[in-house]
């Protein structure tokens, strides 16, 4: 049996590291299960994992997974859905993994094939503990309010989803069954609309989490994108409290070669430090759905993302890059 050393304060992650010569793949599926239940985040040390256990580990919990669609990320094994991180240098505020689509994953496994000796370093915060610390009268406010993520189309997207890349009004009114938007036609184009709460229930925790895209998009400057249910942006007095206090229970994770992160996306957000030397960091993503998953209840019944591992439609010059 491997080492294991449970959460502790200041580190709300789990350490996993081997005992003899076993490697990630002898770990035992059933207590990496119960681990990522209860703490939902897992750091796997000294392992030495390559591409091939990475892509091996991270299948042995998923029946599904999706591709981040937007550029800036290198094939690692496409086949797989494994690709780098952005190649970008800069800081990322927290997020959940592809927070800004419907069909935020599950899980996200990060693996570091070669670690940066300054910068780089992924930052991750549990969403339960950050409601937990908000002020007493935000969190009330969030917990009636819901998100609308507000993003534009393209004749592509359409085509996918309501059939045709020129719809009605009527077409528009009435998608297809599956379809994870509404549709709203404005003088500068056709948004797709959808929503979920504020506050949501992690897929294994009974408590309210904060996990969304909303510092993300203020980051990005875009706070049109993501707003309050009445369409209206978020007070920035609220976001000021919730960054704030997300930046103090948030923790690196100092890179090693060989090391695996496994994320709860349902609860956990994660971030990056800027990276100082792009070349010396090569992390590996995979977003997936858990074959032992409890599904969002506002998820489309049968979600596609669940039956089959799913490539969203692609705009060349959508411009979201999100992974750590």
């Amino acid at each position: 049996m491997p080492h294991v050393q449970l959460p502790a304060p200041r580190r709300p992650h789990v350490i996993v590291t081997p005992d003899g010569e076993g490697g990630v793949l002898d770990v035992d599926r059933t207590s990496v299960i119960d681990l990522y239940r209860t703490h939902g985040a897992l750091l796997f040390r000294g392992f030495n994992i390559d591409v091939a256990q990475f892509r091996a580990f991270a299948q042995q919990f998923c029946s599904t997974s999706v591709v981040n669609e937007s550029p800036g990320r290198q094939p690692i094994d496409p086949a797989a859905h494994i690709y780098t991180v952005d190649a970008g240098t800069r800081a990322f505020p927290l997020h959940p993994e592809l927070s800004r689509e419907p069909w935020k994953p599950d899980v996200a496994f990060f693996g570091c094939l070669s670690a940066p000796s300054e910068g780089g370093k992924t930052t991750i915060c549990d969403g339960v503990a950050l409601v937990q610390a908000l002020p007493p009268p935000l969190k009330e406010a969030l917990q009636r309010r819901r998100l609308l993520y507000v993003q534009s189309t393209w004749p592509s997207l359409l085509k996918y989803w309501v059939g045709t890349a020129t719809p009605t009004d009527a077409q528009l009114a009435s998608p297809p069954p599956g379809c994870p938007y509404e549709f709203r036609r404005f003088p500068q184009g056709i948004a797709r609309i959808f929503s979920r709460p504020a506050l949501h229930k992690p897929m294994f925790v009974d408590a309210s989490a904060f996990g969304n895209f909303l510092l993300f998009a203020r980051a990005l400057g875009h706070s049109e994108s993501v707003v309050l249910d009445d369409g209206r942006p978020m007070p920035d007095e609220w976001v000021q409290t919730i960054s704030a206090t997300a930046e103090r229970l948030t923790v690196p994770i100092d890179w090693r070669p060989g090391d695996l992160l496994m994320l709860d996306n349902t609860r956990f957000m994660h971030g990056r430090t800027e990276i100082i030397e792009p070349a010396e960091r090569v992390i590996l993503t995979y977003f997936g759905y858990l074959s032992f998953a409890i599904p969002d209840p506002e998820e489309p019944a049968n979600a596609i993302w669940r039956r089959e591992n799913f490539q969203p439609p692609r705009r060349a010059d959508d411009g979201y890059r999100a992974t750590a």
